[in-house]
């Protein structure tokens, strides 16, 4: 299934997925602006959209002329969230996905 969503939305996930997996440990630095829209070959622009929603929500300080560092806490508040969208917005798409191609949760558990 693509996803049509913005690019900056895309991004974002990915960045959030790095946080909660360990791979920006708290306390760490992001990579720069530049440096991440090269690895992504997305604009600086649009990744520096992405990492203003993450200050906006207070998951990354940012130290003038040093860099962007993930905040304590900020893997825990990820989860959570994340979880959440996907039990509200995700999930239930599954569930009915599942029940029109009769598919028990138990043969998921065996295909796991």
């Amino acid at each position: 299934m693509p996803d049509n969503r913005p690019v900056y939305l895309r991004l974002r996930d990915e960045i959030a997925a790095a946080i909660i997996d360990g791979r920006y440990p708290e306390g760490g630095a992001l990579p720069s602006v530049r440096a991440f829209a090269a690895e992504q070959g997305a604009n600086p622009l649009t990744v520096a959209k992405a990492y203003q929603q993450f200050q906006t929500d207070g998951l990354i300080r940012v130290q003038r002329g040093v860099g962007m560092f993930v905040r304590e806490g900020a893997a825990d508040q990820l989860r959570q969230s994340e979880r959440s969208q996907f039990l509200e917005r995700e999930w239930p798409q599954i569930r009915d996905r599942m029940n029109r191609l009769g598919i028990d949760p138990a043969d998921v558990l065996d295909h796991a």
